[in-house]
């Protein structure tokens, strides 16, 4: 019995990574083919028929290697800027749009400074520590509320679902900015603590 749990729980530690990796490459390559509507009804008919898949990957990344090109000369800019202009002037439009694209512009511009930094915090309480990524510093009227020492925005993710969590703002003093990369720091709390970064990790315990 002991040798067949051994086995049983080594099979799982090889099939579970490997039945997810499929499942999410699964779930990302279905939902790019669903750009292939942009083609015409007789090639998505023959798609489906031969049972094609993947080609909405190389659809999408053709697509954006296309916006990205217009967007980067003078004329796709002047277009970019009127289009913008007039989706600002949509009363319920303008707001969903306007948040949308300042947090896409922080995430994905390459002057951004979202998720640059993992940071040490004791929360939700005094000595209980979390690890959180500091995205920016309190400004416009926010700032003017808070005392004179230096804050930072810290968005403080759940486990193991980084993409919930709570947007705090903290003290620098109060922030212990940790020596490891964003990815590792996210790799610690998507593990719950099972992936510990770093060479010097210390041994978990049983």
């Amino acid at each position: 019995m002991h040798a067949l749990r051994k086995w049983l729980l080594s099979g799982l530690l090889v099939i579970v990574p490997l039945f997810i990796t499929l499942a999410v490459l699964k779930w990302i390559i279905d939902t790019l083919d669903q750009t292939l509507w942009v083609l015409p009804a007789v090639w998505q008919r023959w798609l489906y028929d031969n049972n094609v898949r993947g080609l909405g990957v190389l659809l999408t990344l053709a697509i954006l290697l296309v916006v990205g090109a217009v967007a980067s000369n003078f004329v796709g800019k002047r277009l970019l800027g009127w289009g913008d202009a007039v989706v600002r002037r949509i009363p319920v439009v303008r707001s969903i749009y306007s948040s949308v694209k300042q947090v896409s512009d922080t995430l994905f511009s390459e002057n951004g400074n979202a998720f640059r930094t993992a940071v040490l915090i004791q929360w939700p309480r005094e000595h209980v520590w979390t690890i959180a990524f500091v995205t920016g510093a309190p400004g416009g009227e926010v700032i003017r509320h808070l005392d004179g020492a230096e804050y930072l925005s810290v968005y403080v993710p759940t486990t193991p679902n980084p993409t919930g969590g709570y947007f705090v703002m903290l003290k620098r003093s109060d922030c212990i900015e940790l020596k490891m990369s964003v990815d590792e720091a996210l790799k610690y709390i998507v593990s719950m603590g099972v992936v510990v970064p770093g060479p010097t990790a210390l041994p978990t315990t049983r």
